[in-house]
């Protein structure tokens, strides 16, 4: 097939692919911001079958998700090579009906027909040089994805950057000291984003290149009543969620660096004052990395685990959603949870500080309450890891606001 450059493809009625490959991000957040994308694909081709090469860490966020009928996962150790190898040695079922173990099942048994490999296009999610040459590596056919440096030779279509993009430009210590110095940096002008600048819009403009609508829609994920009541044994919270006691979600980590993350005193304070307030039961989510700072933040908000308890670093990513799911709010940095919160349906309060909520904040869904809170430094968002001055974003947001975002957002 001839190599075309920055040009859509063929519009659907041209082009009707009966497996389509995407290669998925590598982040939590960035995952769930996907979603609207794979809806968008699977209403537009809904014969066909959509399978997902997602890495392991990430294979629970996709199951019994409606836009994707198999995951095909890879481990960091996995080179392109072999993750190529593994894209070719998948075997489809002529219907999309069957799961791969069902597929080998049938095949065993002379049941149906299979085909190996197979794939007629691959939409390419990441820009990464090492995510389009896995495609190409695997022989398919058409390999879409953004225009970008050492990989367009491995496209069939380079798409050019939308010029509505937003771009997260890390703001040099200099620059960030002139804003915030006696001079008056509080009155110049900031950044001003459009609606269109949302990250969710890179990858609807991606599948609008198969023919997709590349119209917004809020992110989704599922959870089954089975899952929420697995949970609910294995961290002894039956009791908790069939009591008709509130549960809000607190998570006081953020994986991308401290910048992120409000102080963990004020989380203390305001949680305090919200269980004083509503009689609730706190659940502290995290990572095993957030395990220690949780205790610590329950330890200081409830004398015993009738009022609070941490699960950080306890949950599996399913787990995680379960939980979340029956959280009345989730008070939350800018991270992963946040967008499985979103994605669930479970309003989220958030204070930001070093990033954007116009570019990667919580989509809009009716009858959802979502309260995003930002204060005024003058050098925010900045989309570095670290504060290098006296993190007067996160600090210029108080306890007190975050308190009545919360009582908003539950009613």
């Amino acid at each position: 097939m001839e190599r075309t450059t920055l040009q859509l493809e063929p519009a659907a009625a041209a082009f009707q692919p009966r497996r389509i490959l995407v290669r998925g991000v590598n982040w939590l957040g960035d995952a769930v911001m996907t979603t609207p994308a794979l809806l968008r694909l699977r209403e537009h081709f809904p014969d066909a079958l959509i399978a997902l090469l997602t890495p392991e860490k990430l294979r629970g966020l996709w199951l019994h998700h409606p836009a994707v009928d198999e995951i095909i996962t890879f481990t960091p150790e996995e080179g392109s090579w072999r993750i190529a190898k593994k894209i070719q040695v998948v075997m489809w079922p002529e219907s999309k009906k069957y799961t791969v173990a069902e597929s080998a099942r049938r095949a065993a048994q002379a049941i149906s027909p299979l085909q190996r490999g197979g794939f007629d296009v691959v939409l390419i999610f990441p820009n990464s040089p090492r995510s389009a040459v896995e495609g190409w590596l695997a022989g398919i056919p058409r390999r879409i994805g953004y225009a970008r440096p050492w990989r367009n030779f491995f496209l069939t279509t380079a798409v050019p950057s939308r010029p509505e993009a937003g771009h997260m430009r890390k703001r040099p210590v200099s620059e960030i000291k002139m804003l915030t110095s006696t001079l008056g940096g509080y009155g110049l002008p900031r950044p001003i984003y459009s609606e269109s600048s949302h990250q969710i819009y890179d990858y609807l403009h991606l599948a609008a290149a198969l023919g997709a609508n590349p119209e917004p829609l809020p992110t989704q994920l599922v959870v089954t009543p089975v899952e929420i009541k697995a949970a609910a044994q294995k961290f002894k919270l039956s009791g908790q969620f069939t009591s008709g006691r509130p549960i809000f979600g607190l998570n006081p980590g953020a994986e991308y660096g401290p910048a992120k993350r409000w102080p963990p005193q004020r989380f203390i304070a305001a949680a305090k004052e919200i269980q004083k307030r509503t009689k609730c039961f706190w659940v502290i989510l995290g990572g095993k990395g957030d395990a220690i700072l949780a205790n610590e933040i329950q330890s200081a908000i409830a004398a015993n685990q009738s009022d609070a308890v941490s699960l950080a670093g306890q949950t599996s990513l399913r787990e995680l959603c379960a939980v979340i799911k029956q959280c009345r709010v989730l008070l939350t940095n800018d991270t992963g949870p946040m967008h499985i919160a979103t994605a669930l349906g479970t309003p989220v309060v958030v204070p930001f500080g070093s990033t954007a909520p116009e570019l990667t904040g919580p989509i809009p869904a009716p009858g959802v309450p979502h309260q995003l809170i930002k204060s005024n430094a003058p050098c925010s968002p900045c989309f570095l890891r670290q504060c290098p001055i006296d993190f007067r974003c996160m600090n210029g947001i108080s306890t007190e606001r975050v308190v009545e975002a919360v009582m908003k957002a539950v009613g």
